[in-house]
């Protein structure tokens, strides 16, 4: 990695008259700051630093939390960030990809933790939360189906399919064919806008109306359509659609 995707700041004269990185000690400082006081009073390049120190020994990193920052927006558009673009950010390595894939799998896990094995009819907007941590700052269209059990409990959280920035393809044949490989007697569909906008593009009212006559003729009931976006998700269901 060259000095420039690295520090800057040149070197500082230390307590014995050593010269040092200007950096030097800022980590286990952070650290030790962290570790007092939480994270609410910490900027998120300070935190995304934490993170980096276990992909890239020794250098300042903060330059480098800093550029992906910029890039992405905010800690969830970098944790959510395709591989390619972050590679493309200077500085970045495929160990700091890694990382980031490791706390997005974390903040997954214990999103869905709050709805996996519940009903979740009556916990919507812990249902809405999950959802939005799976998929509010995905750069492509991604389309889940949770299927539910006779008594609305969430048994299966399944993506169906990846797409591009504008479209996923969703066969209704294959929703109602895995809702019965399941023995789920209802589902909710999911997919996110990665332009944050939530309103419902014509195929999307299209594939909707194909897997609920698909489902339908096999006894399982779609409870609702939501799209994700930036903000609040846009429910099918709320607005006449099913």
């Amino acid at each position: 990695m060259s000095v420039e995707a690295c520090a800057g700041g040149g070197l500082v004269a230390g307590p014995d008259g050593a010269l040092r990185p200007h950096y030097w000690g800022h980590r286990q400082r952070l650290r030790d700051r962290f570790l007092a006081g939480g994270h609410a009073a910490m900027p998120e390049y300070e935190l995304l630093e934490l993170l980096l120190f276990n992909a890239i020994p020794k250098i300042d990193v903060k330059p480098l939390a800093k550029r992906l920052l910029a890039a992405f927006g905010d800690l969830n558009g970098v944790v959510a960030a395709l591989k390619h673009r972050v590679l493309q950010v200077e500085g970045a390595s495929e160990r700091v990809y890694l990382q980031l894939r490791i706390i997005e799998a974390f903040a997954h896990r214990m999103a869905q933790s709050t709805i996996l094995h519940r009903e979740v009819l009556s916990s919507w907007d812990a249902l809405i939360t999950y959802c939005r941590t799976a998929m509010a700052h995905r750069e492509i269209e991604q389309f889940r189906i949770l299927f539910l059990d006779s008594k609305n409990i969430l048994i299966a959280d399944e993506e169906q399919a990846a797409g591009t920035v504008n479209h996923v393809p969703v066969y209704p044949r294959e929703v109602a064919k895995r809702a019965l490989e399941l023995n789920a007697v209802s589902i909710i569909l999911v997919h996110n806008h990665p332009s944050g906008d939530t309103t419902p593009s014509r195929a999307d009212i299209d594939v909707t109306a194909n897997i609920v006559a698909a489902c339908c003729a096999i006894g399982v009931s779609v409870h609702d359509h939501v799209i994700i976006g930036k903000g609040q998700g846009y429910s099918f269901r709320q607005n006449g659609f099913i």
